[in-house]
């Protein structure tokens, strides 16, 4: 890394400088060389090294998403007709249900678009409030883990196929012996759990075996439970932020932009403070006081890098500084211990210039906006730090307005990190006999400190219900597969605590049940359907039980409990459930206790008929009467949460097994921070392509992990972009290779697990070279998200990683445009004056009339936060194909909408914008003028279409296409003969084949579908009826699509703000798709550029 040939650059340009990468603001030749070849004058062609047969094999399943097309030959298909067609379904014309997508044991409310049966898209429920129709990456790409041929299919014991009569035979004997101790050597093992029928589930169960135990483990768990240790802070409450109502936020490490249960609501509300316009000319303000850069600090108004392990130090200066803590008196829990003469080195002092400085600002800032204001901690961080945002925002006045404590959302919330390690030690004491573990994959995930996997094969008997045949499932005795969220009845709450319910869209495609359909065989009333178990649940909530109240969202009471049953699985959610709302917190009661149901003649099996799981059912004719249930049994340690007087339990807990010594203070010892990945998250999501090509937030990494560090860190142990690292943390060792990201803490290594991956799929199974970078090596269970101690050392090999960062660069121009707030109320052509327009006159080209609609679209640089979660849509709903790492490495990526990245300022610390590029359906295309057969041409409403069957692949379109946004077929990137694939594709969506260009065609097919509808009613089509998928999904709302003709439609009062501007007008496109500049709001006190703290630090 030359840093001097960057501060060169940088002292040589006059005015702003805009940069995607290091490699551009220095230069370097080979980002010169990468330009030559994107932008291709006498350019020597690629070579494919490989072949197509070679290809598609490496490449399996991932480029099994495109489907067939075009001008290549089919595969032979029979079409079988409706012999009585189903009254609801009508060819080509789709179906939507409300359902729930669970992650991490949340709900993540959708609406899913469904063809002939089969689902096709997923989005979110616009009409709940933890959604408003929006829905994030992970949420999208469920899909695709719906139909992935990797899914476990089958019930196996020891890797042979059974059934799951054969499962609940083989459990008998071990469950009798259980029960006669009491479940002693009974264990089950989950993650968190939200839903109140799960929750009742397990409660019933540890009742009828009272020595058993419920563990819980969530690899991304907060860093210690924030009500552990006895204060007046330290009730178990769950925290709700209204980032609408808050005009200074101050960020503690907390990413709740790019993260977390809630963050697609709070993506909204924070963008909705923060939007401007003509007459409204206000907006928050954001402080971000950050360890890993994050999408959160890349939208701060001010950044501060600091290192994890310094946050804590900060809050509570930050505390005493604004009176809501006393030097020595803070509360027990939140004491400060006494540093270490290494730590004191490294920690700012109170009396830093750089910080005193900050910290005088934001306590300034915060008391002029008292009750309007918000400090938010990070999930990885202490619970010291969470208690003391806490403390301050009481003292602020933010409870209550700002923030909310209300009951907590899961049930029986523990620190699951010693939940996991109380498990482990049991097992290594042989005190467990059964133990059952519903999904999380611990083997491949547990701290390496726990020989999860070595610790598992002393247990007698392993079930393990899990989606794939992973790593968890290779060392168990039984494999049970698991259902899909939409192939299964469910509930569960949102990060607000609404509850949710989830409706089965299709039957399994292979043997899977639900987790209700699991637990519910270990209960008394034995092997029950998930709409059973669920509808049972909520006809006795609505009778009373449980502390519910049941309206409607009009809040009147319901007619009658069937009434309720259809009305809350055809909305996806109740109305009203929210604990913000005064709904009620998840309990842990068991069901009523009612006698098991008789078997009927010749059932096999401990708990009733082993039947296939369809996900219905009639529901019990008998419903049991609404009554005070039996007590349940005093919780133990591995399942209530610390408490200032800890529950007694029916036998004596493990003891955990003994922390390793912390790492001894060294001057040379650098700080590793562990992070879960931004697009395959704990490594759950790694068997799926469309995340795994999605270039990661800020690096636009694809396919693979990196350690992250900064760029003076670089420059000193002269490592470069793809250099191999080993890793000594504690006794572990690691490898992987680099990636310089600006803004990182100089003296941290951050390390994102999930990747490493031996059993995930076809897709997710790592190379043997990369199975070595796996940050589960070196993460430990007493600091599972920051420590000290770690050594780094160059291994002297390279490894290639694909990034799209430098890809499709517009050769030096600046296609964003940004001011501040200040600069914007004083003089608002200022941003017009950062370009230049050419009149409509200077053209040479035909002028087109557009009598009826003309379609455009605005996107909002300030409210667009770069979460990706646009280009999942966009592959979802037009068939976009999955191509590969090295495809991807040469530029080959088929996204038709990407997310461009650009830093301003010192690589220490810069400013950072994001930009969505999609096509930007010029009125005066370069790209038509060259196409030599037609097969782009303008439409009369405005649109440049592609004609697929016309194009023979001459590529002169994306030659003369200024802003790179075109996609060409190299290879045929699909797969005919993976059966499951085939129902995932959208047929209103022509799939395309090899030599065939393509692009954004503003979602024409739903333009279509909305000109059918409004010729039939007679009707013009209305604004907002046409909704294209980027914007449908986009959490932050920054897309905004209609008619330009409508005056009065949202689209065009966008276009008529003084911030609205075109990329690249200068070449006279004239581009329908423009964009509404980046405003910043920057404390005048701390300087209209963020300074950077390390600068003077380090």
């Amino acid at each position: 890394m030359d840093l001097t040939a960057i501060r060169s650059r940088m002292a040589g340009t006059e005015g702003r400088l805009y940069w995607r990468s290091l490699g551009e603001l220095a230069d370097t030749p080979a980002f010169r060389e990468y330009l030559h070849r994107e932008f291709p004058e006498q350019a020597s062609e690629w070579n494919d090294p490989k072949g197509r047969r070679d290809f598609l094999k490496l490449m399996g399943a991932s480029l099994a998403l495109a489907g067939v097309g075009a001008c290549t030959k089919q595969p032979t298909e029979a079409i079988i007709p409706y012999v009585r067609q189903p009254e609801d379904i009508v060819p080509g014309r789709p179906l939507f249900f409300a359902s729930a997508i669970v992650h991490r044991g949340y709900a993540h409310p959708v609406l899913v678009e469904s063809h002939m049966g089969r689902p096709t898209k997923i989005e979110g429920n616009p009409d709940h409030p933890a959604s408003l129709g929006a829905a994030d990456s992970f949420t999208q790409a469920a899909l695709l883990d719906l139909y992935d041929p990797d899914r476990a299919k089958t019930v196996t014991y020891r890797g042979e196929v059974r059934s799951w009569s054969n499962f609940l035979t083989g459990a008998q004997g071990a469950l009798t012996s259980q029960k006669s101790r009491q479940g002693a050597g009974l264990r089950f093992l989950t993650g968190p759990i939200t839903s109140p029928s799960l929750a009742e589930l397990m409660a019933t169960i540890l009742r009828d075996y009272p020595q058993a135990k419920w563990h819980q483990f969530d690899p991304a768990a907060m860093h210690g439970a924030p009500w552990s240790g006895a204060s007046e802070y330290a009730t178990i409450q769950h925290p709700v932020y209204h980032f609408d109502k808050a005009d200074v936020i101050v960020s503690l490490d907390a990413d709740f932009i790019g993260g977390g249960p809630g963050n697609v609501r709070y993506q909204r509300d924070f963008a909705d403070r923060r939007r401007i316009t003509d007459d409204r000319k206000e907006m928050n303000r954001l402080y971000t006081i950050e360890s890993t850069p994050t999408l959160t600090g890349a939208k701060a108004d001010h950044r501060l890098p600091v290192k994890a392990s310094e946050v804590e130090n900060i809050a509570r200066e930050l505390s005493l500084a604004l009176g809501s803590g006393v030097a020595g008196q803070f509360p027990p829990a939140i004491a400060p211990a006494p540093p270490t003469a290494s730590a004191q080195a490294s920690v700012p002092q109170p009396g830093s210039p750089e910080i005193a400085k900050w910290l005088a600002a934001i306590v300034k800032d915060l008391n002029a906006h008292r009750g309007r204001s918000l400090i938010v901690p990070g999930d990885y961080q202490p619970a010291a730090v969470h208690q003391l945002a806490r403390i301050m925002n009481a003292a602020l006045g933010n409870t209550g307005a700002t923030v909310t404590y209300a009951a907590p959302v899961e049930a029986m919330p523990v620190d699951r990190h010693a939940s996991l390690a109380e498990l482990a030690s049991a097992m290594d004491a042989g005190q467990v006999e059964v133990l059952i573990i519903v999904g999380g994959n611990p083997v491949f995930a547990a701290p390496a400190d726990l020989k999860f996997g070595e610790r598992l094969q002393k247990v007698g008997l392993v079930a393990y219900w899990g989606t794939h045949v992973d790593e968890t499932a290779h060392v168990s005795h039984w494999n049970l597969p698991a259902a899909h969220p939409l192939e299964s009845w469910g509930d569960a709450r949102a990060y607000d605590g609404t509850v949710t319910l989830m409706q089965p869209l299709v039957a399994p495609l292979y043997e899977g049940r639900s987790p209700h359909e699991l637990l519910a065989l270990f209960s008394p009333q034995g092997d029950r359907r998930g709409m059973q178990i669920v509808k049972d649940y909520w006809t006795r909530a609505f009778a009373g039980a449980g502390g519910w109240t049941m309206r409607d969202g009009d809040g009147q009471a319901f007619k009658d409990a069937d009434t309720f049953w259809r009305r809350v699985v055809h909305d996806g959610f109740i109305a009203g459930s929210a604990v913000t709302a005064g709904g009620p917190g998840t309990s842990f009661t068991p069901a009523p206790a009612v006698a098991p149901p008789k078997p009927a003649p010749g059932t096999p099996g401990v708990a009733g008929a082993a039947r296939p799981a369809t996900g219905g059912g009639a529901p019990s004719t008998t419903v049991p009467a609404p009554s005070a249930p039996s007590a349940p049994p005093a919780p133990t340690s591995a399942v209530a949460p610390s408490a200032p007087s800890a529950p007694t339990s029916a036998v004596a807990p493990a003891a955990p097994p003994p922390a390793p010594a912390p790492a001894a203070p060294s001057s040379g010892g650098l700080e590793i921070i562990f992070r879960p990945d931004p697009t395959i998250w704990d490594g759950s999501f790694a068997n799926n392509g469309w995340l795994q090509e999605l270039p990661k937030p800020l690096t636009k990494l694809t396919w693979d992990t990196s350690a992250w560090i900064s760029p003076r860190l670089a420059a000193s142990r002269e490592l470069h972009n793809g250099d191999v690292i080993e890793l000594r943390y504690r006794g572990n060792t690691a490898k992987m290779p680099v990636f310089i990201v600006p803004g990182h803490p100089q003296e941290s290594v951050t390390v994102f697990f999930g990747y490493g991956r031996r059993m995930a799929g076809r897709v997710g199974n790592a190379i043997a070279e990369a199975q070595q970078f796996n940050a589960y090596l070196l993460r430990t269970s007493d600091a599972p998200w920051f420590g000290h101690g770690l050594e780094i050392s160059k291994t002297g090999d390279s490894y290639p990683l694909a990034t799209t960062q430098e890809h499709h660069a517009m050769e030096g121009r600046a296609p964003v445009r940004v001011a501040t707030l200040e600069e914007y109320k004083h003089d608002p052509a200022v941003i017009a004056h950062q370009g230049h327009t050419p009149p409509k006159t200077l053209t040479m080209y035909p002028e087109h009339a557009y009598d009826g609609y003309k379609w455009g679209m605005a996107i909002d640089l300030t409210s667009c936060t770069g979460c990706g979660a646009c280009t999942i849509a966009c592959v979802a709903e037009n068939n976009i194909p999955v191509v590969g790492k090295e495809q991807v490495a040469r530029g080959r990526e088929m996204h038709w909408i990407r997310v461009d990245h650009y830093f301003e300022g010192s690589p220490d610390n810069p400013q950072s914008y994001h930009q969505p590029i999609p096509c930007m359906q010029c009125e005066n295309a370069p790209c038509e003028v060259v196409c030599p057969v037609a097969a782009t041409s303008h439409s009369s409403e405005g649109l440049n279409d592609m004609t697929y069957n016309r194009c023979v692949g001459t590529r002169y379109c994306s030659n003369n296409c200024p802003y790179k946004v075109r996609r060409f077929n190299f290879l045929l990137y699909s797969d005919w003969y993976t059966e499951s694939l085939h129902p995932m594709r959208n047929p209103d969506v022509t799939v395309r084949s090899r030599g065939i260009m393509e692009k954004c065609t503003y979602c024409v097919q739903r333009i279509n579908h909305a000109r059918v509808d409004a010729k039939r009613e007679d009707r013009q089509i209305r604004d907002g009826e046409i909704v294209t998928a980027c914007q449908a999904t986009c959490p932050a709302d920054a897309i905004v699509f209609g008619d330009l003709n409508d005056a009065n439609s949202r689209v065009s009062k966008l276009k008529t703000q003084q911030r609205n501007y075109g990329v690249l007008e200068d070449l006279n496109t004239r581009p329908r798709t423009t964009y509404l500049a980046a405003i910043r709001n920057p404390n005048p006190e701390l300087g209209s550029t963020t300074a950077s703290a390390q600068t003077e630090r380090h």
